[in-house]
């Protein structure tokens, strides 16, 4: 399968974000690899990644949900889940618009506070992504709603010496979804660790091909009956 390599453009809530689309007509599905920002030895461990991705059969973009100059001006910026999930929920808009892409099922994948982002964008649009696998990170900036009501089958891959270990066990005990949890016990949150990321590329793929299908969409909730809201309607 050969590969289109393009830099592309997406616009996205208060900004544009730059990403790296690696396409062919043959795809079976679309692998949306997102960190908060990255320095370049960071975005070359992200390709060692795609390149992984690639080999068994996916499409991939891979983008920072901030730009280099918010980065710059206020690396707190990165804690802004809320505006995270905006921008990733804008990619996947952009996503479903290009002819290319539009039918093709799309996953994510996500590290640092991108995981919190992308539990929030999956909860809110299970339909949308066939599968979400974290590489530790903050899932659980996220909040309890978009954990607990999340439906997309989700993978928790964290370093054995991650510093966060509990905090991220926590967000995992919290959720209702198909999930699983795998360990790298060599590794701490950096997976710099020899084979960390090579091992988690591995099980990234696995979990995306195990899962090549969305969640269905929620059923609508039923219409009041004579302008009042039924007690379940009014709990929910």
């Amino acid at each position: 399968m050969k590969l289109r390599h393009s830099l592309i453009s997406i616009p996205t809530a208060q900004t544009w974000l730059e990403g790296l689309l690696c396409h062919a007509p043959d795809v079976h599905g679309l692998a949306l690899i997102l960190q908060p920002y990255s320095t370049p030895p960071e975005a070359e461990r992200e390709d060692d990644v795609a390149r992984r991705l690639q080999a068994a059969g996916f499409a991939t973009l891979t983008l920072d949900l901030l730009t280099a100059y918010e980065e710059a001006r206020d690396p707190d910026t990165r804690f802004n889940v809320p505006q995270l999930a905006l921008r990733t929920e804008g990619v996947r808009d952009w996503i479903a618009h290009q002819p290319n892409l539009a039918a093709l099922q799309v996953a994510l994948l996500a590290s640092g506070t991108a995981c919190g982002a992308a539990v929030r964008a999956a909860a809110r649009a299970p339909e949308h992504y066939s599968a979400l696998v974290c590489r530790g990170g903050r899932p659980d900036l996220a909040g309890a709603k978009p954990l607990g009501t999340l439906r997309t089958p989700t993978r928790f891959v964290v370093g054995g010496r991650d510093p966060g270990l509990a905090m991220l066990r926590q967000s995992y005990d919290h959720m209702s979804a198909e999930r699983d949890w795998q360990s790298i016990p060599e590794s701490d949150d950096s997976f710099a660790a020899a084979g960390a990321l090579s091992h988690f590329a591995g099980l990234a793929t696995d979990w995306l091909l195990r899962h090549p299908r969305a969640p269905a969409a929620p059923a609508q909730a039923e219409a009041p009956v004579d302008g009042f809201a039924t007690a379940a309607q009014r709990l929910s």
